[in-house]
């Protein structure tokens, strides 16, 4: 089970750093040009994107949700200006923290169970919440994948079986 995490969590990372790669390849101002999509901007995916992982971590690590959202508004507020580089620093920290946590924890499939004011209390254990992390992850990624089609550029490919497939290559 932890090998399944720690792949399906390191594919994230590497979607993430792939784009960011392919982000730092074009011309500055598309990390905060505006257009009509999900986000205003790329720069803007980037933070929920951010904010979103950074409070799921806090989740399996057992954080209560008002600590949690109280955390989330003062780093939105805090990252809001960020450049691309800053965001891909803050990210690669984000994941040597989930890392952190990987290597702590025994046991992904054991019972966590946060509490959400509208939602209420779900059942469910770290390797479900992973698996939404990357799930998350994958979906802004599309659209961050279509708010660079819309300015004009192409995108780059994360899809996890290009993951394999560079991960294979590395091991040959």
């Amino acid at each position: 089970m932890k090998h399944s995490v720690l792949q399906t969590y390191n594919y994230h990372v590497w979607a993430n750093k792939r784009l960011f790669e392919h982000l730092k390849t074009l011309p500055g101002d598309v990390w905060s040009t505006k257009i009509q999509s999900v986000f205003p901007t790329i720069s803007q995916t980037f933070i929920h994107m951010y904010i979103a992982d950074t409070i799921w971590l806090g989740t399996l690590l057992g954080k209560p949700f008002d600590e949690m959202k109280t955390s989330a508004v003062q780093l939105t507020e805090k990252i809001k200006d960020t450049t691309l580089q800053e965001m891909e620093q803050l990210f690669f920290t984000l994941s040597e923290d989930y890392q952190g946590f990987f290597a702590r924890e025994e046991n992904f499939e054991k019972v966590i169970s946060p509490e959400h004011p509208h939602f209420g209390r779900l059942d469910t254990n770290a390797f479900e919440l992973i698996q939404h992390v990357v799930n998350h992850g994958t979906y802004h990624r599309g659209n961050i994948t279509a708010m660079l089609r819309q300015l004009g550029y192409t995108g780059t490919s994360t899809d996890y079986i290009f993951y394999l497939y560079a991960m294979n290559g590395e091991n040959k």
